[in-house]
């Protein structure tokens, strides 16, 4: 070991030993010092020994700095020194971390690659806001993190969570955010844009939703979202709730239908007659069977906020329009689809061959099982 490393050594025994303040702090920033300049080149025993003796001189400090400001301003400068360091000393980070003053604790917590996953998760059950903040502000988080930091229910937290592409969320966490987004104009725009919020939590958002937050999210989706964001918002305005929201059962459905077409009874004018009358299991079993498809493939299709996956099926049916129309109406549990998007999805309709229908059927078909 290099004479300045063991020399610095003996300095912090002789500053521990003699408990003097400033000469621990003098000393703090020198090991400090030493490390930065070639941390990199450290192997792990000498990472360790910095560890060890760095650790026994914060922790004289951290007494200090409870009623000393120059003690807490000299900690948050080791903090945020340390923190972008990927061989920083763990339990040092550790220690700094813990802090309960944000200004030296922060850096390490929104930085430190030293922090692993349950540490972060203790410090999301235990600490304030302000910590939370920090963590929530990460470039990599997991569910496991997120979860604990919006059980914790900040507005602050899950504003930062949503707004930090680097997060990761649950399903429960982004239940959680998009509850809040409710009374959080803010917080409904940064969930509502991103990508990985799932379809029907992005729907019960923009049910709730003000126009002028429709409206933000519409200029602020990204191109691949904008299409599911204005249908979803264009079903919501006009009241309709779709039908396919609850939970249903399928099995009793798909024996009727079976029974139907052993009879030779299974029609097109017997899925039109479903479709009208909005008997929405049959409905899709129907269809599945005069397709040649699956409930498993055509219930995706119905419950999709686009119409053109459900176009398949019936082309390859040969339905007539007329019953195309029913099919894609059905869905809704109330009124109808607008003009404008049912000239759209006629003019799909229209151009798609059976033969192709068929063939696209057929490979969703194989992809499904």
């Amino acid at each position: 070991m290099a004479k300045a490393e063991l020399s610095i050594i003996d300095e912090v025994e002789s500053a521990i030993r003699l408990g003097s303040p400033e000469k621990g702090l003098e000393t703090a920033r020198r090991v400090t010092d030493l490390f930065l300049s070639s941390a990199g080149s450290f192997d792990d025993e000498q990472i360790l020994l910095f560890d060890d003796v760095l650790d026994r001189l914060i922790g004289t400090i951290e007494l200090r700095a409870i009623a000393d400001m120059g003690a807490r301003i000299a900690l948050a400068e080791i903090s945020a020194q340390l923190a972008p360091i990927a061989q920083a000393p763990p339990s040092v980070m550790r220690r700094l971390a813990n802090n309960d003053e944000i200004r030296i604790a922060g850096p390490v917590l929104q930085e430190s690659s030293r922090l692993d996953d349950s540490e972060l998760v203790k410090i999301a059950r235990s600490k304030g806001e302000p910590h939370l903040l920090a963590v929530a502000g990460r470039w990599w988080l997991k569910e496991i993190v997120t979860d604990a930091l919006l059980a914790r229910r900040y507005p602050s937290v899950s504003r930062r969570i949503a707004a930090n592409p680097g997060a990761r969320v649950s399903g429960a966490g982004f239940s959680v955010i998009v509850g809040q987004a409710e009374s959080d104009p803010e917080l409904a725009v940064s969930v509502g844009v991103r990508v990985d919020l799932p379809s029907e939590l992005r729907r019960q958002l923009l049910r709730s939703a003000t126009d002028a937050v429709r409206t933000r999210l519409l200029s602020r989706a990204p191109p691949h979202l904008f299409e599911e964001i204005q249908s979803a918002i264009a079903a919501v305005t006009v009241g309709v709730e779709r039908e396919m929201s609850g939970v249903r059962d399928f099995e009793g459905a798909k024996r009727a239908i079976a029974n139907l077409k052993g009879a030779g009874q299974l029609s097109e004018a017997t899925l039109l007659g479903f479709a009208t009358q909005r008997r929405y299991e049959e409905t899709v079993a129907a269809l599945a069977a005069l397709s040649g498809s699956t409930v498993e493939v055509v219930r995706p299709l119905m419950q999709s906020l686009r119409e053109d996956g459900l176009l398949v099926p019936c082309r390859a049916a040969l339905l007539s329009w007329e019953t195309t129309t029913a099919v894609l109406e059905s869905r809704f549990a109330t009124g109808a689809m607008k003009p404008a998007d049912l000239a759209k999805a006629q003019g799909n309709f229209d151009r798609m061959t059976p033969e192709n229908a068929r063939r696209t059927l057929r490979f969703w078909q194989v992809r499904a099982s």
